[in-house]
């Protein structure tokens, strides 16, 4: 689809399972339907790990959508900054930040460094970076001052634990 803003995505190395997305084109221009915020968006390569992340989340990690919120504003140092996804516990407090990038950009530590600084505003318990590629979770304990990196993101039900 040269020429197009459809994501180029190598599928060999993609390692978000398949799901079906509502793509529609619209004077010439692709757009995908985000289920959390019931409308549509322009398809780039990071939407598009956006909208694979979170159908994964809810259809296989069961994630309850009500508890989900993409695009959040946050102040930081003065400052108006967006959370690409935040997860909420029932009681409305952030259990998890996720970035998302683009499939051709390599996680470094210049991201994780963007995702702590959102988070010392939230306060998640749990940060995840994907670029659809390589996922990257870790757990922040506060008492102890560490982050731990853990093998996988946590299914919903483990997380409120």
């Amino acid at each position: 689809m040269k020429g197009s803003n459809f994501p180029e995505i190598d599928w060999q190395k993609f390692i978000l399972p398949p799901v079906e997305l509502k793509i529609v084109r619209r004077n010439g221009v692709f757009k995908v339907f985000d289920r959390l915020r019931k409308k549509f968006f322009c398809l780039t390569e990071e939407e598009f790990v956006r909208q694979v992340f979170v159908s994964w989340l809810i259809d296989e990690l069961g994630y309850p959508p009500s508890l989900m919120a993409n695009e959040i504003g946050i102040k930081l140092n003065e400052t108006s900054k967006r959370c690409d996804t935040v997860i909420f516990s029932s009681d409305g407090s952030p259990l998890m930040i996720i970035e998302y990038k683009a499939p051709g950009v390599n996680i470094s530590q210049e991201v994780f460094n963007q995702i702590v600084r959102y988070n010392l505003s939230l306060k998640a318990k749990y940060l995840v970076v994907s670029n659809g590629y390589k996922n990257y979770c870790c757990r922040v304990n506060y008492n102890q001052h560490t982050i731990e990196f853990i093998k996988e993101v946590p299914l919903y039900k483990d997380l409120i634990k």
